[in-house]
């Protein structure tokens, strides 16, 4: 059920935890249908967003402190030139913030059309085309 906070119509939303748990933090997260937003800062706010179908992968950090509070972190990797690398930290219930994540991750893919080999390019350093070694084609070893 979407929600708007500060202007931002969103799925989810949380501040980054600190001690005990407790959002003293000036780090808010938002991820929308189509984006992931962080939005930083007391008198100057900045924002880093990356579009949901560029992410590729994802890696919780669930550190022994943050868990005694039910914290975790969440690492996002994408395709985004910017930001190839968000860390989402310190967030409450983890585990269903990154399965969200992965719902939007394929609704906007399958709205786009978009599969995992499409995603593939320069900045993922796979270059399929181009065998380094030559033993890795089938024809050579003829």
């Amino acid at each position: 059920m979407p929600t708007t906070k500060n202007g931002i119509e969103c799925l989810w939303t949380d501040k980054k935890r600190t001690l005990f748990g407790l959002p003293l933090s000036f780090t808010r997260y938002y991820l929308t249908e189509t984006r992931f937003i962080t939005r930083t800062g007391f008198l100057t706010v900045q924002e880093d967003e990356i579009d949901i179908y560029r992410i590729t992968d994802k890696k919780m950090k669930l550190p022994l402190f943050q868990r005694m509070f039910g914290c975790g972190s969440i690492i996002l990797f994408s395709k985004d030139v910017d930001t190839p690398q968000k860390e989402i930290r310190s967030i409450k219930n983890p585990r269903q913030v990154s399965d969200l994540i992965t719902a939007c991750i394929n609704e906007q893919r399958d709205k786009f059309n978009i599969r995992g080999r499409d995603m593939v390019g320069p900045a993922g350093h796979h270059d399929y085309d181009n065998h380094d070694n030559d033993s890795d084609n089938i024809y050579d070893m003829q």
